[in-house]
């Protein structure tokens, strides 16, 4: 099939948006760890892309319909890195997340998002009419292994990072409203429970959100100077490497979690609607790739992709706000990092697979 694929049916524009607000990323990060023992590291982010972008391309040849014909092995290598992170992973302030490779901190579960948008689109794309209750639980059981899986390592932000791509998954595949309405009353009934499973500071982070002057030297610290950094921005910005809160360090992580805070104080309000807008404009565009699929699997694949781009924009940004939880959900191609730099251009070299076979039969 590869063989009648052009790359004049290329997203050029889709990545030209990717890469300006990769390069928007670059200029923060450099900003952010200005004078810190992070300085530098905007040279590693800028290898991360250029390894990204190198990766999109090599996946946009190999056809997506082979990728999903062998999901069932990925599934089975996502569990097995899963375990062997949970054996061999090195623990990093209390939790085990990540192998040391030597040249690289490998993390799965980021890794793992990509399979599980493959895994729910083959088996949604396979079935015939609206989803019953038993596709519901097999949908929630592919999902929810790998999910609990990273929970125990801790780690509750990636994990939540999964259920946009099951939620999706039903949502496309039909999914009744009465089902729907018992998954979130179930959901509600087992909440309680679920509070008691979670780690002391992942009980913080869920309650200090409501009300972080109540500890504002400890508990609520980072996310009272995030609110800080935005409102300190007006509506122009303090400019590079100008930002009082960014440059004194007295913003948390502001080259990763809190990136956008960081973004904020330094270009604005105008600067930080600029970036919302471009997201927005990536949103918009992928759907459209969604909708010009040249079967169902495809589009299953594309939406997957939007949900969890989708997700990890409202919950970073509404984090950095005050609306959310401080989850540790990076913002993605802006927040350092090379796993998720990495997962975003193999998301997107999926997406140009399927857009420039939309013409193929």
């Amino acid at each position: 099939m590869s063989r009648y694929v052009s790359y004049r049916d290329f997203d050029w524009v889709l990545l030209a948006l990717v890469l300006l607000i990769c390069a928007l990323g670059v200029l923060e990060i450099y900003s952010a760890t200005l004078n810190t023992k992070f300085a530098g590291v905007h040279i590693k982010q800028v290898y991360w892309v250029l390894g990204g972008v190198g990766l999109m391309f090599a996946v946009s040849m190999v056809s997506y319909q082979a990728l999903i014909e062998r999901v069932p092995l990925f599934y089975i290598f996502s569990i097995a890195s899963l375990l062997t992170v949970a054996i061999f992973g090195k623990k990093y302030l209390g939790a085990r997340r990540w192998v040391d490779l030597g040249f690289f901190h490998f993390q799965p579960s980021e890794w793992i998002k990509l399979v599980l948008i493959l895994a729910v689109a083959k088996y949604f794309a396979d079935r015939k009419g609206d989803c019953d209750a038993q596709d519901i639980v097999k949908a929630g059981a592919l999902v929810g292994i790998p999910m609990l899986m990273v929970l125990a390592q801790p780690d509750l932000g990636t994990a939540l990072t999964y259920l946009p791509i099951a939620v999706m998954g039903l949502f496309l595949g039909g999914m009744k409203a009465k089902h729907a309405l018992v998954i979130l009353l179930i959901g509600a009934l087992l909440a309680p429970a679920a509070w008691h499973f979670l780690k002391p500071y992942q009980k913080d982070r869920l309650t200090t959100f409501m009300e972080p002057e109540a500890d504002p030297q400890h508990k609520g610290y980072q996310l009272i100077q995030s609110l800080v950094a935005v409102g300190a921005g007006g509506i122009f910005g303090k400019g590079t490497a100008q930002g009082s809160q960014t440059q004194g360090q007295f913003l948390p992580v502001p080259h990763t979690d809190f990136i956008f805070a960081a973004f904020a104080e330094e270009h604005g309000f105008l600067g930080a609607m600029g970036l919302l807008l471009l997201y927005f404009i990536v949103l918009m565009r992928l759907i459209q790739n969604a909708q010009t699929a040249p079967d169902r699997a495809g589009a299953f694949v594309v939406m997957g992709v939007v949900a969890v781009l989708a997700f990890h924009i409202l919950i970073n940004v509404g984090m950095v706000v005050g609306f959310m939880p401080v989850t540790g959900i990076p913002l993605p191609l802006m927040s350092y990092g090379g796993s998720s730099v990495l997962f975003m251009f193999l998301a997107l070299g999926i997406v140009m697979n399927i857009r420039m076979r939309r013409f193929v039969n």
